[in-house]
Order: structure tokens, then sequence, then C-alpha cells
């Protein structure tokens, strides 16, 4: 059980990106998605709401892990005027500023994927406080560099 969460966990994160490669606004927003799966499992996994294991926390710092060492490449000039992006101009105003947020997004993804060790997390206490940074690190990210609509 616990391969194919990882299997099918690597799955959603590749395929859409591989799929959006030629396109960056696709490719973010395909990461995007792999992470808002990941924070969604993380949250119904810290809740109660989805029986925690060890294999399904694993999963998530997986994939978010995966999603911080990747994104921070699908921003090329220009790409801030598609219609369909909700990146803010503010990326690339502030390329400094945006580079350090994604420096601290990778930085905590890889602090929880070391703390999970081979296994995961062992239980979902350790798995909270793996995700805790993570999670703050996403949302601050989002406020600062997010078009709110």
């Amino acid at each position: 059980m616990k391969k194919f969460v990882l299997a099918a966990a690597a799955v959603l994160f590749v395929l859409p990106a591989v799929q959006a490669a030629d396109d960056p606004v696709a490719a973010r927003k395909a990461i995007m998605q792999s992470v808002a799966a990941s924070a969604g499992l993380s949250g119904g996994l810290m809740k109660g709401d989805i029986a925690y294991s060890p294999a399904a926390g694993k999963a998530a710092i997986a994939s978010l892990n995966a999603a911080a060492l990747s994104y921070g490449s699908f921003f090329p000039e220009g790409s801030d005027m598609a219609a369909n992006t909700t990146a803010s101009p503010k990326i690339w105003e502030d390329a400094a500023g945006f580079a350090e947020a994604l420096a601290k997004f990778s930085a905590v993804t890889g602090a929880a994927a070391q703390a999970s060790g081979k296994d995961g997390p062992a239980d979902v206490d350790a798995f909270k406080a793996a995700m805790g940074p993570v999670l703050a690190s996403c949302k601050s990210c989002h406020e600062a560099y997010r078009v709110q609509r």
C-alpha cells in the first residue's frame, strides 16, 4: 500500500507538469494543483478526517518538496502578461523577494522530508510538526505573490 501511495503521488505531480512543459503558466498551475492536493490530504490527516498513515504523510511531504524544487522555473519574463494567471505582478517586480520565498518553501519542505525519514512521520503529531512550517510558508507566499480574487 505504501509504495502505491507514493507512486500515485509521483504520477499526480509529474504527469500534468510534463504535459504543460511548453506553457509555463500551465506548468505552474499543474504544480499548484499538486500542492493543493497535498495540502488537502495534509489537512485531512491533521484534522483526523483521513486516517493517518506514515505512507500518506510521506507522500504529501514528498509532493510538496518536489513542487518547491521545481516551481520557480516557470516564471519567465513575459509570463506575467498571461490572462489566465493568478501570479501577482509583484513576482517580477520583487524578483529577489520571490526567490527568497521560494527558497524558504524549499528549505521547509526539505526539512519536512528529512524529518519524515524513509517511512514517513511515525504519527500524526510528528506529521503536524513537520507540516506546520510548510503550510505557513504556503500561506505567506500566497499572501504576497498571488492575486487575490
